[in-house]
Formats: structure tokens, C-alpha cells, sequence
């Protein structure tokens, strides 16, 4: 009888502390104000974005990834001269074409594993930023600030 009591305090403890948490992983998503949180609602395919930063509230059939908006440099290494490097920029207003051409998915986890020990300078957006940034074709949520 004294081990169930002994027990009780740690049980409402482990409650309280995973209440909050179940809450958090289902309910809660974070953006920083220099991302764009792109939410996908699984059940109606609705896609919305969530700009500004913060806390955001969504059902726990919303899918939210998010899109670094800062400037990045992004460059081909390599020993020729033909290709130098760029500062490109996330254009907001042309979040649909992005998603359009790109789909949803957690671009932050694209090319994370990857077998290729060389290439460990780029990883996900950042590499899809570079893709679109020296393509032939001019992608309207791309904006090349500058070239080098």
C-alpha cells in the first residue's frame, strides 16, 4: 500500500508536464519574423501562409514548413570561372508560384541525408534557392540581389 503513494506525486508531475507538451507538438507552430510559415491543411488541401512570426495556432491536421525570407548567398563550387555566386532573396509575394512549381513538403528536411561527403555546404532551402537562382529559366520568388 505505501508504493502506491509513493508513486502518486510523480504521476500528477509526469500529467502536468505532458499535457503542455501533447498541446505544443499538436496545436502549437513557431515562425521567427524573418520566415514564412506555409500551412497545408491535410484534410481540405486549403494552403495559407502565416507571416509576421510567432506563435501560431493550427489543428493538429495542419502541416506547417517554413521558408527563411533573408538574403543568402548561394554559389556552384567549382574551379572554373564561368559561375560566381549570387545574393538572392525569397520574393513573399510569390509564395503560390513557389508552391506551385516546388509542392509542399518540409523543405527545410530536403537533401538533409545525403552520401556525398563533399557537398555539405548546402541543404534545403538554401539549395533549392541556389537551383533556381542559376537556372535558365527566371522563377518570379526568386530575386537576385546581387551577383558577383
Amino acid at each position: 500500500m505505501q508504493s502506491t503513494h509513493t508513486w502518486l506525486p510523480v504521476k500528477i508531475i509526469s500529467a502536468f508536464l505532458a499535457v503542455p507538451f501533447i498541446f505544443y507538438l499538436g496545436f502549437l507552430n513557431h515562425t521567427e519574423p524573418t520566415e514564412l510559415g506555409v500551412a497545408r491543411n491535410v484534410l481540405s488541401g486549403e494552403i495559407l501562409i502565416q507571416e509576421g512570426g510567432g506563435w501560431h495556432l493550427t489543428p493538429p491536421w495542419v502541416l506547417v514548413s517554413v521558408i527563411g525570407t533573408r538574403p543568402m548567398k548561394v554559389e556552384i563550387p567549382t574551379s572554373g570561372h564561368g559561375y560566381k555566386a549570387k545574393l538572392v532573396q525569397f520574393n513573399v509575394r510569390e509564395w503560390r508560384k513557389f508552391i506551385e512549381t516546388e509542392g509542399f513538403h518540409y523543405w527545410w528536411w530536403a537533401n538533409r541525408i545525403s552520401f556525398n561527403s563533399g557537398y555539405e555546404t548546402y541543404r534545403g532551402m538554401k539549395d533549392l534557392m541556389r537551383g533556381y537562382a542559376f537556372s535558365a529559366k527566371q522563377y518570379p520568388f526568386v530575386q537576385i540581389l546581387e551577383q558577383y
